[in-house]
């Protein structure tokens, strides 16, 4: 089984290396140095040349809210370079594994997500990624979309690891108290995934969209105190006060979902595995820190 993982030097492509370094598949992982994804005749030539049985899309236009601003790069990359893909897989015969995300939908829900719920993107970001999605679907390629929220890990620009350069550097922070999600750690998705490549070899999982996140719906004030929580136990250098504010209080130029809760019972029922525990991921993320803080971070 020879599986490419595309976007290896981002977050997720990262831990994706961590968990299947246990494994004995046959990997090849590349970067955006090695396979460019928005270049989409470069990557064309790579998947012929490579021919892997499963490719896992970790490369995606990340930046929210740049992408208001420099909307042409990320359809590029969030949906004309999907589409290649999802094309180019279906001609050699690939399974398609590609992440998206919550910015799909518009976050006025008062309940969990299903994946058949409408999609609503409110921002250049989530309109990308769902171009993307469609793109896929569209073709005859076989596939999973794994759909997940606020991804946090010790690699990459985060909120966990942002959280705890400023808890070193200000006595006082205010966090976004109303907007709801489920912190997921990229860990947990790239285990997720390995957990489903028997599944993909032996056909028992069908093609589709499926939603994973973590078990608990907090708000990122919430997520804010329970990483400081753990900080301090540590021996982190923490702000002295936290204040939750509004989202109006804190302007951003793309919009973000007010509610990014998913409901994920359709990819525990083909799985063997469980909603991760967001506290103990939390406390995971901290003992696997690969993080460049100057020492000062640490308390005397």
């Amino acid at each position: 089984m020879k599986i490419l993982i595309l976007g290896s030097q981002g977050q997720l492509g990262r831990c994706l290396y961590d968990q299947f370094s246990q494994t004995g598949y046959d990997l090849i992982y590349h970067s955006r140095a090695d396979t460019d994804i928005a270049n989409v005749t470069e990557t064309s030539a790579n998947l012929i040349a490579l021919n892997p049985d499963i490719v896992v899309n970790a490369a995606a236009y990340t930046a929210v809210d740049l992408a208001e601003t420099h909307e042409s790069l990320a359809y590029q990359v969030n949906h004309f370079a999907v589409d290649n893909l999802a094309k180019q897989c279906e001609k050699i015969g690939s399974f398609l594994i590609h992440v998206s995300t919550d910015y799909v939908f518009d976050g006025t829900a008062s309940r969990p997500y299903k994946e058949q719920d409408k999609t609503n993107p409110q921002s250049v970001y989530g309109a990308s990624k769902l171009a993307g999605e469609i793109a896929i679907q569209r073709t005859d390629c076989r596939f999973l979309i794994i759909r997940t929220s606020w991804v946090f890990s010790e690699y990459g620009d985060n909120f966990f690891k942002t959280m705890l350069r400023l808890g070193a550097e200000r006595e006082t922070l205010s966090i976004v108290g109303d907007q709801i999600g489920c912190p997921t750690y990229a860990q947990d998705i790239a285990s997720l995934i390995v957990e489903l490549i028997p599944r993909i070899e032996k056909g028992r999982i069908e093609s589709g969209v499926y939603h994973f996140c973590g078990d608990t719906a907090c708000s990122w004030y919430q997520f804010a105190k329970e990483i400081f929580a753990q900080a301090e136990q540590l021996g982190y250098r923490t702000p002295k006060q936290i204040q939750s504010i509004a989202t109006k209080d804190y302007p951003t130029s793309a919009k973000r979902p007010e509610y990014s809760v998913f409901h994920c019972k359709k990819i525990l029922k083909n799985t063997d595995i469980n909603l991760p525990n967001s506290k103990i991921a939390i406390a995971q993320a901290f003992r696997r820190v690969a993080i460049s803080i100057d020492n000062a971070v640490i308390k005397d």
